[in-house]
């Protein structure tokens, strides 16, 4: 097959795995719209249960009460299709790795995901009562406490994001020793750097707040003392001399 005719079909397999995602958030998004208003009040029943007595959110825009709701059954869509979605993904890719890069790099794709929900879990479930609680708590008196339903739903995406990310730090500190970038010996001498810039990302990522900090950078922290201990259990991959990829 010509190097033409070999992008061609690469271009081909491509478009197959997409519209395969596509389809399948689409169908997922058929089912959960008309639930789509349903969705958000789970998703603002953290903020919902630390108003003052009567309070509530409010939507400041025409179309906002329409649109918002969407974007969460969008996005509920996207969580429970990514598994599907990365594995159009590995279907992708899988043929063009080698033996020894197939066997790391769905144990990664899996632990990745799972420590993505876990981040996004543990800001809901564990995160958002103690913040929404700290700042309905230290609102003057006089001030109701009433937010838009649109800069709600920004902030909450950006802090799932956040942790998300976040859960992510033993995954990459568990490649980057498989693949010898660095040693353990190395990560138990940065660890100093590593507390600091994990309270440096809090500050940056989180609310002004040191509660909301805390809350990010002292996980980012014990996470990567996880990974340090997983690292320490495994061995950079002996990459073989003489393997020809299939691509």
């Amino acid at each position: 097959m010509s190097t033409s005719e070999s992008f061609i079909a690469h271009l081909i397999e491509l478009r197959k795995r997409l519209m395969h995602s596509i389809i399948a958030l689409l169908l997922i998004f058929i089912c959960l719209f008309p639930f789509s208003s349903k969705l958000y009040a789970i998703l603002a029943e953290p903020l919902l249960a630390k108003l003052p007595k009567g309070g509530q959110m409010i939507a400041t825009d025409v179309t906002t009460p329409f649109f918002v709701p969407l974007k969460v059954a969008l996005m509920a869509s996207f969580l429970i299709a990514l598994p599907y979605i990365l594995y159009q993904i590995w279907r992708f890719v899988a043929p063009g790795l080698y033996a020894h890069e197939k066997r790391l790099v769905v144990p990664l794709i899996f632990a990745s995901t799972a420590l993505f929900f876990c981040g996004m879990g543990f800001a809901y479930f564990v995160v958002f009562p103690i913040v929404f609680g700290f700042i309905t708590a230290s609102a003057p008196i006089g001030v109701a406490v009433m937010t838009d339903i649109d800069k709600y739903l920004s902030f909450v995406l950006s802090m799932f994001m956040a942790f998300g990310i976040t859960f992510q730090v033993p995954v990459a500190v568990v490649l980057l020793v498989r693949m010898g970038v660095v040693s353990v010996a190395k990560l138990r001498e940065i660890r100093p750097y590593i507390i600091v810039g994990a309270f440096v990302v809090g500050a940056i990522f989180t609310p002004p707040d040191v509660v909301s900090q805390l809350m990010l950078a002292l996980p980012l922290w014990l996470l990567y003392e996880a990974g340090i201990i997983v690292a320490s259990w495994s061995k950079p991959i002996e990459k073989p001399e003489h393997q020809v990829s299939r691509f």
